[in-house]
């Protein structure tokens, strides 16, 4: 039985994957958790040297991501700023406080370790992540996201959803392939949909104080396969480094 760290998580999804594999799991977060299980509220830079031979972080990816990019610069900005979007040099700032966060997480004394966060400037400071999608583990979902992995394979793909087709503004009937539109007759490369999605490629999820937390919780398809794919790992001793394709293939 090993010693899994979950940081940045109060869903407790993955911690409770790692907890039905039979490992000794705990997941940190600064919020309490939502599933009952062993959970440490707190910061969890506290704790990162009480012995752990695996962690999984989760940390907030609001000044990580490749989004609102504008918001860097000094203005005027060509859209309408929310109240309490932290803009040009204050936001700058905090872009390097959370840099600053994750490369004292990266470098932790543990053995193993998996950083999820968007796409984004994370890139630039611990490496290119392998990029997942929910609907690559079971889950009617489409969500770009990375993992960025020290000593530990990439995750293999468990079961695939597959879309949705959408061309010319609306959903073409299944089956029929792009020549059943019949707007566009085929001319048009219809676009793929999953259910967490518009036929426009927006998220269904409707804008509220909340919003963030329901995505940002991990998929429970990704959660089981990290459970199950890195769980069989913790009994083996981790090399230096493991080399392997996206696919999870010995490089």
């Amino acid at each position: 039985m090993a010693r899994v760290l979950v940081a940045c998580e109060y869903s407790g999804r993955v911690r409770d994957a790692f907890l039905r594999d039979g490992h000794d799991a705990l997941s940190c977060d600064l919020l309490p958790t939502e599933s009952p299980g062993p959970h440490y509220q707190g910061n969890v830079l506290d704790i990162l040297g009480d012995g752990w031979d695996l962690m999984i972080a989760h940390p907030e990816c609001t000044y990580l991501t490749a989004a609102a990019e504008w918001a860097y610069g000094p203005g005027p900005y060509h859209q309408k700023v929310k109240p309490g979007t932290l803009t040009g040099a204050a936001r700058i700032e905090a872009r390097a406080a959370a840099v600053d966060f994750v490369k004292k997480l990266w470098a932790a004394p543990i053995a193993r370790i998996a950083i999820e966060n968007p796409v984004g400037v994370l890139s630039r400071h611990i490496g290119k992540p392998q990029i997942v999608q929910p609907y690559q583990f079971g889950d009617d979902a489409s969500k770009a996201t990375g993992l960025h992995l020290k000593n530990l394979p990439p995750l293999k793909p468990t079961k695939f959803i597959e879309p949705r087709l959408v061309c010319c503004g609306g959903p073409l009937p299944p089956g029929v392939g792009k020549y059943g539109c019949t707007c566009c007759l085929g001319a048009n490369e219809p676009r793929p949909r999953w259910a967490n999605q518009t036929d426009s490629g927006q998220n269904r999820l409707s804008p509220g104080p909340d919003r963030w937390k329901e995505r940002s919780r991990t998929f429970l398809g990704i959660a089981d396969a990290m459970g199950k794919q890195w769980g069989r790992l913790l009994d083996q001793p981790p090399p230096d480094r493991i080399k392997c394709d996206l696919f999870g293939n010995p490089a």
